[in-house]
């Protein structure tokens, strides 16, 4: 009898699968599947994430109407089915377990620091929706150069996570850049459901300096830390005034993805998706679509995001309530499981790093309008010849492929009197997506990549987390 492929990899996932739980193998055969950096490190760990299915929100007007949208099945306020990941390393284990059902688009922003040991632990909850479906799920960065296949997440060649069970990736990142990661399990559909975030690596320069004068990165302002700016992108070695500089004051990570709405019916349905007929019918920026990408992050948890040195790399973290789920951005509850805001904001003067990264399949077109973005990094690589010689470059529109990450950085200009609705508190400047499909092709202007970039005199304070952008 023919084997489908979700059925072939759900069986090499249960045979790789059986190596996770180390404690319940004796010590020798331990050693023999599992690399020693596993066996001598089941705990602790830095990061702790669920896999599993939930709903969250899109725009349902007459433009976007269709048989798969809204879901009639969905619970108010939500409309669409999805897969996700969680971050719940800060919950106890009965709310791990309440997460079930309540994944998130897009994933959690989470960093590393390069050259340090860095461990995540992936379980996998199942889906509530559709318990017939035992997918099992993966953590896979996309363009990580992962010197143990082990832990690399291609499910015919490293470990599969199979509901109910636990697996802890070991990683030892060095090289610093923007990466994407996403369940390589079934990964077109995995991909498409929701399984996808953003990653990216914290240069050494940011601790150590940069050998040219300048202080070690603020990361959040420790007492005693006095620093011009939050961090670099890359190990450039260079003066902050020097053109080749990395340095940024402010940091915003810009994730592309993607949904066929038909897919995610079909899902919820129990029916069978051609995914070779996929249709991007919405393109999303950070998990939301225009306008909803202007509103607010949902509350941050500061104190478990780990964001500032000599912490170790950590999670954009979202406050919870007492049984684990998430806190809705402030008058958004339709926005729940869609935490991360695509705002941008900024005082006059400051250098903005923005970290895109394209997990949609279609080629994306990322214009800042009337601001120049200087291209410092692509796919985890500075923008440097063989010889060291600088090929960084200067644009105003990234042409991204899909799998495709870009470090770029702006300094915003002078303030120029205000043309922001806040009574002249800022300027405004829009980044979008100059496919004219992605960015607004609706007659409400409810299904694109866009938002805006707000420069403001120098009245705001100090950025205190990734993508924070109070003003």
């Amino acid at each position: 009898m023919p084997i489908s492929r979700r059925n072939f990899l759900k069986l090499a996932g249960g045979t790789a699968v059986t190596v996770t739980g180390a404690s319940l193998m004796p010590q020798f055969l331990r050693k023999t599947l599992m690399p020693e950096q596993v066996v001598g490190a089941a705990t602790p760990y830095d990061l702790y994430f669920a896999g599993t299915d939930g709903w969250f929100s899109l725009p349902a007007g007459a433009s976007v109407s269709s048989i798969y949208h809204p879901d009639p099945l969905a619970p108010a306020p939500f409309n669409t089915y999805i897969f996700g990941f969680r971050n719940v390393t800060h919950l106890d284990d009965t709310q791990r377990q309440n997460q079930r059902n309540k994944a998130q688009h897009n994933a959690p922003f989470f960093w590393a620091d390069e050259g340090a040991d860095f461990r995540v632990q992936l379980t996998n909850l199942g889906l509530a929706l559709r318990p017939d479906l035992t997918d099992a799920h993966t953590l896979h960065w996309h363009g990580f150069r992962n010197v143990i296949p082990y832990y690399d997440g291609e499910p015919t060649g490293s470990i599969s996570v199979l509901v109910n069970t636990t697996f802890t990736y070991v990683y030892k990142p060095h090289d610093p850049g923007t990466y994407m990661y996403h369940c390589h399990v079934e990964d077109i559909e995995h991909v498409t459901m929701g399984m996808t975030g953003i990653v990216f690596v914290r240069a050494a320069q940011n601790k150590t300096g940069n050998g040219a004068g300048a202080p070690i990165a603020r990361q959040g302002g420790i007492a005693g830390i006095a620093s011009p700016v939050l961090g670099y992108a890359y190990n450039d070695g260079v003066a902050i005034s020097d053109p080749r500089s990395t340095a940024f004051d402010r940091e915003f990570p810009m994730f592309l993805s993607e949904i066929w709405l038909e897919g995610h019916w079909n899902d919820a349905h129990i029916q069978e998706s051609q995914w070779y007929n996929f249709k991007a019918d919405f393109s999303l920026l950070n998990g939301r679509v225009y306008p909803d990408t202007l509103a607010p992050n949902a509350p941050i948890d500061l104190a478990n995001s780990k964001y500032a040195y000599p912490n170790p790399g950590k999670a954009l973290t979202i406050q919870t309530d007492a049984n684990g789920d998430l806190l809705a951005p402030a008058g958004r509850p339709d926005l729940q499981y869609q935490p991360h805001s695509a705002l941008v904001t900024c005082n006059a003067g400051e250098r903005v790093l923005l970290r895109f990264a394209n997990l949609g399949f279609r080629e994306a077109s990322m214009t800042l309008a009337g601001i120049p973005m200087k291209v410092v990094g692509r796919d985890a690589t500075p923008m440097k010849g063989r010889d060291g010689t600088d090929t960084s470059y200067v644009t105003d529109t990234l042409l991204m492929g899909a799998g495709e990450s870009y470090d770029v950085i702006f300094t915003a200009p002078a303030f120029s009197g205000g043309s922001g609705s806040s009574g002249g508190g800022y300027d405004v400047y829009v980044l979008y997506n100059r496919r004219y499909t992605q960015d607004d092709d609706t007659a409400d202007g409810t299904q694109g990549q866009r938002t805006e970039v707000r420069v403001y005199p120098g009245t705001l304070s100090a950025q205190q987390y990734v993508n924070d952008a109070a003003s």
